[in-house]
């Protein structure tokens, strides 16, 4: 085995170079864990586009959807890595080894990272006619009434939740988690004045917001956000919150570093241009590529942080 893998590792020094300048010499594929028309995969299509222009190569999205993203993510996990499969990962994927008591795949060693795409913060907002006029409101009034205000997931474990459980952690609050089926019946459901808060991403409040159907009370980045200027951060009522959401793109693991390298090139000459700079800040994101260890360590550390929460809210594990 030795012999084996010193053989591998001369090989890859002497044809790493060539392999990435043949690379690619095939349509590739983008594998999308989630459904058809949704913010993310708004982003998976524009990156798409942008990047099968720079390969000279078709980059095909392919909708692989179910298990909160599970499936897809897993599938991509197990093809060839030959990085003719990305993956696009967004801020659910860190919940994953957090909530789930057993994975097929690990996280960190089965995906190899290629780079971010773009990052967002969550909102917390109420309908227009909310007696909550400020975030200092909704903690003095959850802790004066405890379970008696709620805030809408997609579901247990997912990102929504954990960013609740995390303001309650270290708010001091109950307020009650009431969990949806998926999809946008969180919005939907404050909306309509069934839910009291909202915790949901920059990319699906922000046309609530801008349309005047939902009213921002904070921003979960740790600076104030360029498309709601005017929106204070949890940070400035509620010191250590920060929930930074993300869309970025793995490869399956163990694809060859000069591989990586060039789709990482290819994500940041897409990136660059100002049609698809425009489109994603007008889903409130931040457009940004990164290396791919940057983008492995941040999940890293994300991974921890969840862990934490369900742990310090004892929530029970999938």
């Amino acid at each position: 085995m030795r012999y084996a893998g010193f053989a591998f590792l001369v090989w890859m020094l002497v044809s790493g170079p060539a392999l990435a300048q043949a690379f690619p010499s095939k349509p590739l594929r983008l594998v999308m864990p989630f459904p058809p028309g949704g913010s993310a995969d708004i982003v998976a299509r524009v990156t798409a586009q942008g990047m099968s222009e720079v390969l000279g190569q078709p980059v095909v999205v392919e909708n692989r959807a179910g298990a909160g993203g599970m499936i897809g993510t897993e599938y991509g996990a197990r093809q060839p890595p030959d990085g003719y499969t990305l993956i696009l990962i967004t801020g659910a994927y860190p919940v994953y080894p957090a909530m789930l008591k057993s994975m097929s795949f690990d996280p960190l060693k089965d995906v190899a990272m290629v780079s971010m795409l773009t990052s967002y913060p969550f909102v917390i907002s109420v309908v227009p006619d909310s007696p909550l006029g400020s975030l200092a409101d909704l903690i003095a009034r959850a802790k004066a009434n405890p379970g008696k205000l709620n805030y809408a997931s997609s579901g247990i474990g997912t990102v929504h939740h954990l960013s609740g459980e995390l303001f309650n952690a270290l708010a001091g609050t109950q307020i009650t988690h009431i969990p949806y089926g998926g999809g946008n019946a969180p919005l939907t459901e404050t909306l309509a004045g069934r839910t009291d808060v909202l915790f949901e991403a920059m990319t699906l409040s922000i046309g609530q917001i801008r349309a005047g159907k939902l009213r921002a009370l904070a921003v979960t980045s740790r600076e104030r956000w360029k498309a709601l200027p005017d929106t204070p951060t949890v940070r400035e009522t509620l010191p250590g919150y920060e929930v930074n959401s993300f869309i970025g793109l793995g490869a399956s693991g163990s694809t060859p570093g000069p591989i990586l390298e060039r789709l990482n090139a290819a994500v940041r000459k897409a990136l660059d241009r100002p049609d698809i700079h425009k489109r994603f800040v007008e889903l409130g994101g931040e457009p940004g590529a990164s290396s791919p260890e940057e983008m492995r360590g941040f999940i890293g550390s994300e991974i921890e942080k969840w862990k934490k929460v369900v742990a310090t809210r004892n929530i029970e594990k999938q």
